[in-house]
This record gives structure tokens, sequence and C-alpha cells, in this order.
């Protein structure tokens, strides 16, 4: 196996997956859920082969696999990894043999089509990662979109139809701006470079002078498509409804994976590619990621659906990425990563919990439930150990994401005011309101509900699945060096890139 070829085979290893399911009969459930998991368990794999060959003291790319597509536009099938991909590429190929796993019982028809539907999933969000070509990133930030809509469309809820065409639409409106934008910085870097060049590597070298006079413009279309996929406040409405239609494991690859590629792109293309953009811009982003913070909180408080309190509680966490992101400083970039894996964990495992009771009981109103501890002991272990990741407890893997953002923060000289991390900080309080609340009247109290006293407690694939993910959630809280010396060469980069007044020369 060719070290330059393994990101393809993480790649096109799902996609293949996807085309040998169409042979299988619809009749053969379980053949084809076992193929699906076995797919994506092969993806997981070889993404551990990648980061065992991964040299995170080399800033540059890496795995870099470069081959001529569209000769005539200088387009290439270029993919390659950094520190700032790994992570991501890593909780990616994670999360989706568990999202499999957790919809084993509650996806009971067109099993083949979604188990399709996932692997294309899974391909659309590894090539969002590992592109390094503005086209080919592009044509995988559409196909995400496809599978998405199916999930939300045919698998969701009651109003499934009208979520899974608003996050279409949502998505649909920042890509179109982010396209007009890559064209421009293409034909912009021609008149530096000579040719019409999408490529992230050779747009780097250039430095700002690819985007002339015309930097704000662009680097607004970027962040725009980017905050949209965030979401970043007030850029948000989309995501609670998705959320609260979605099936289970579509609220779980959601949250895990696919709100990080909004985040990663502000990291990847908006602040190498328009530096001086992102320093003006940078104190206004920041200012609604703190009311992102506060507002995802307080509105959290007053649900009465436990997704639609989960799915506000990301809104919230995700202003914490993004004031870390444009604070750039070393803490809160590195503190942006950690967190957006952290977030993937924690509220991918508070979705799954969520989808367990749902199952049982077939209702998410908070109000329905109360005094379960006695009934499923190890549900309430787990949704508490979940909670208290989700608010950041100290030794848990909340803690360190959000204390790096703020640290960072507090020292940032383009943000150049503590008041920023003063407020931000309040979120983690709210926090700690609404979920705990959510615990103790759901979890404590009487039995009010004379059907919860029939409840099972969960089952052993449930606490493989929950398992697995607490894993990390204890390793990253207790020994969090493990995954942030992969990003430390790369986010310095970054902010280098940023920072250094003449263009950058980066190469491989």
């Amino acid at each position: 196996m060719e070290t330059n070829q393994l990101l393809s085979y993480i790649l096109f290893t799902p996609f293949v997956g996807a085309l040998l399911l169409l042979v299988f009969q619809r009749d053969q459930e379980e053949q084809i859920r076992f193929f699906g998991l076995a797919i994506s368990v092969i993806t997981f794999i070889i993404s551990l082969v990648v980061y065992s060959k991964f040299e995170p003291q080399n800033p540059n790319f890496q795995f870099v696999q470069k081959i001529p597509w569209i000769s005539s536009l200088n387009v290439s099938y270029h993919v390659g990894i950094d520190g700032l991909s790994m992570l991501l590429l890593l909780l990616t190929t994670f999360i989706t043999p568990l999202t499999l796993l957790s919809s084993w019982k509650s996806i009971n028809k067109n099993i083949k089509e979604f188990t399709i539907f996932m692997l294309l999933l899974e391909v659309g969000m590894v090539g969002v990662f590992v592109s390094l070509d503005l086209f080919l990133f592009y044509i995988f930030w559409e196909a995400m979109l496809i599978p998405m809509y199916f999930i939300i469309g045919i698998w969701g809820g009651p109003k499934r139809i009208y979520a899974s065409v608003k996050f279409f639409v949502f998505t649909m409106f920042g890509s179109l701006l982010m396209l007009v934008a890559i064209i421009w910085l293409a034909v912009s870097a021609g008149a530096v470079v000579g040719h019409f060049t999408t490529d992230i590597v050779e747009l780097y070298s250039i430095g700002p002078a690819a985007a002339k006079n015309y930097q704000n413009w662009m680097f607004l279309a970027f962040t725009l498509s980017f905050a949209i996929k965030v979401p970043l406040f007030p850029l948000h409405t989309w995501l609670p409804d998705a959320h609260v239609e979605a099936p289970t494991a579509g609220s779980i690859i959601l949250a895990a994976v696919l709100l990080k590629m909004g985040t990663y792109g502000l990291i990847r293309f908006c602040l190498p590619l328009f530096p001086s953009a992102a320093m003006t811009f940078a104190p206004y982003i920041s200012v609604l990621a703190v009311i992102g913070i506060i507002y995802g909180a307080l509105v959290a408080m007053v649900q009465k659906d436990m997704k639609k309190l989960v799915a506000y509680s990301s809104v919230a966490h995700l202003g914490f990425v993004v004031l870390g992101i444009f604070a750039m400083t070393q803490e809160s970039m590195q503190g942006a990563i950690i967190q957006m894996v952290n977030h993937g964990l924690s509220t991918g495992a508070l979705f799954f919990l969520v989808g367990v009771i749902y199952e049982r009981t077939h209702t998410r109103e908070i109000s329905e439930y109360g005094g379960i501890a006695k009934i499923v002991p190890l549900f309430a272990v787990a949704f508490m150990f979940a909670s208290l990741s989700s608010i950041g407890l100290p030794g848990l893997n909340g803690f360190i994401g959000e204390f790096l953002i703020l640290l960072g923060s507090f020292k940032s000289p383009v943000l150049n005011s503590w008041w920023y991390t003063i407020f931000a900080a309040s979120g983690v309080i709210f926090a700690a309101v609404y979920l705990l609340w959510m615990y103790q009247r759901v979890v404590f109290g009487e039995v009010k509900n004379p059907k919860m006293e029939k409840l099972t407690d969960m089952a052993p694939r449930e606490i493989f699945i929950f398992g697995a993910m607490a894993v990390f959630i204890v390793w990253i809280g207790v020994y969090p060096n493990t995954f942030l010396k992969i990003s430390d060469r790369s986010t310095a980069k970054v902010i280098l890139q940023v920072n250094a007044p003449p263009p950058v020369n980066i190469s491989n």
C-alpha cells in the first residue's frame, strides 16, 4: 500500500462499498447492515494507518497525491492532509461506523438506500477534509448535501420535508457565493502566476496577492458559506429543524462532523488566503460568535424537546470554536481544533442517548419523563457522563477546549479586549444550567408517566457505541497532548500566514 495513495483508499472505499450495495436484494437486510458496517470499519482502519504514519512535527501537507483532472483549467485531483485535517479525518471515520451501528434497530425501512446514503455521505465528508484543490473541495462540499437531504427527508420525523429543504436551501445559497469567490480568486491568481489555478498550495504560496484589492469581498463570500454550515448566529435557524426531524443517525453525523466542515473551512481558506480581511472582520465575527454562545444557551434553557435543547447547545458550542479561530492566537486556535473534536464526541453522544430513550418511549418531551434513574440506571449514568462532558467538567474533554479558547481570546492582540472572554465564559455557566436542569427533570424525581415503568436499560450494542465515545471523552480530558501535538505545527503555520507581512512561501 503506497503512502501517497492512502487518502484515496479512505476516500473511495466507502464509495465502492456504496456501489457494491446496489447488487444486494432489498430483503437482505442483515447482510446489508453488516456489509455497510464492515466497509466503514475498513475505512476507519485505513485512517488509523494514516495516523500511524503521520508526522506531527511536519507542518506541511502529507500523503499528497496529485493527478491532472481538467487540464484546460489546471484543475487536479489533489489530496493531502496536515495537522488541521488529521483529527477531523479520524473523527469522521470513527463516528461513521458508530452511526451505522446506532441505526441497527431504529431504521427499519429502505435499509439498503439508507446504508448507501450513509457511505456516500462519508465520501463527501472525507473529501472536504482532504481536498487540496478548491474545485475538488467544492465538488465534495456540494456532494455531501445530497445524501444528507435524503437521510433527513426519508427517515426523519413528521416535518422532515420542510427540514430537509430548509437545510438544502440554506447551504446551497452559501455554496453559490463560495463558487463565485473560487472563480474570482482563481482568475485573480492567474494574473500573478500566469495561469488559472485552484490549487490551494499554489494559492498559499502567492499569499494575499491572489486576492488583490478584492480581498474583503472574497473573504465575506467564503465566510458566509462556512458560517451557514457552522452555523454562526444569526444563520443558525436551519439547524434545530434539521436536528429535530433527522433520525438519530442523521443527528449524530450532523453534529459530529458536518458542522465542523464550516469551522474547518474558516481555518483552511478564510484566514490564510485573505489575512488582511480576516484581521479586519475578526472583531465583528467574534461578536457574532459570543452572541451565539449566549443566545444558544438561553434558548436551550426554555426547550421542551430534548433533541431541540441539544441542537441549540450546538449553536453555543460552535460559537466557542469560531471565537477561538478569530482570536488568532496559538492557544485559541489549538482550542478551536480540539473543541471541534470534543463537540463531535460529546454532542454526538447526547444525540445518541436521546435516540436510545426515544426508541423506547417515542417521545422527546422532557415533561413526559422523570424518575427513570431507578428503572434504567445504566442509561442515567451514561446521560450524566455525556452531559458533564458537554458542560466542560475538568477531567473530561470539553474543559480543555474551552479553557484554551478562553485563554487565547484573553491574550488575543486581534480582539484586544477581554470583554469577549468574559461574555463567552458565561456560556459555560449557562451550559451547566440547561443540561443539568434537563438531566434533573428527565432522570430524577418521581415516575409521573406509567409508560416509563416498562423501560428497558441500554443493550450491549448501545453500551458499546457509548463506551467507544466515552474512551476518547476521558482520554482527551486527562491527556489532551496526544491530540494537541497533531495540530500544533499546523495551527502555528496558519497564524504565521495571517500575521506575516510578506506572502509566506509554503510548498511540500
